[in-house]
């Protein structure tokens, strides 16, 4: 099995690249963008199949780990779960995964209300609380009511996903009253 990949991108395809490592390239599936020509050195999770071989590639061992755990999840793959990390950000999975939102999970291409719900329910105690300063059912209310709130106003949810986690965070028991005037502001402010 191969553990770590240390070589130079050849090539960009959709969802892959070709590192050469000496004379060899290997083809490694990754949700991260690895700038051609670039020497890169990616931990590798080795998939076999009946019909195939696959190496996933990650820049960090933590970006392993969850993929290992989501793939984990029944009904959760490697295509499904590379869609979820070269979609949502390592922090944000996990606090939507600490907090019962589904809808940002569902933001994932191959990842519906149900699958998402699946993912909450068999992680949760798993990641729950992880890196999180706010607890899960005070932050959860405040937060799902604020990305509600955005989205109704118009905002996509990934755009202001983040943002609103660190609302929420930096503002422990703000009603959403209070969070919705902050995070206009917040995004004013960046345009």
């Amino acid at each position: 099995m191969i553990g770590k990949l240390q070589g130079v991108v050849d090539y960009t395809g959709d969802g892959f690249v070709i590192i050469m490592a000496g004379p060899v390239g290997y083809k490694v599936y990754t949700p991260e963008y690895l700038t051609p020509k670039s020497t890169v050195s990616l931990w590798i999770e080795t998939v076999v199949r009946e019909d195939s071989i696959r190496l996933f590639g990650f820049t960090t061992i933590a970006a392993q780990n969850l993929f290992n755990i989501l793939t984990a999840v029944s009904g959760v793959g490697p295509k499904v779960a590379m869609g979820i990390l070269g979609t949502i950000k390592t922090d944000t999975l996990m606090s939507a995964i600490a907090t019962g939102d589904a809808k940002t999970i569902a933001t994932a291409p191959g990842v519906g209300k149900k699958v998402a719900e699946k993912i909450i329910v068999e992680l949760k105690t798993r990641v729950g609380g992880a890196s999180f300063d706010f607890g899960a059912d005070m932050a959860g209310g405040a937060l799902s009511d604020l990305l509600a709130a955005l989205e109704a106003l118009g905002y996509r949810r990934m755009d202001v996903v983040e943002m609103a986690q660190k609302l929420v965070a930096d503002n422990p028991g703000a009603d959403v009253a209070r969070l919705v005037p902050m995070a206009l502001k917040n995004i004013s402010g960046k345009k």
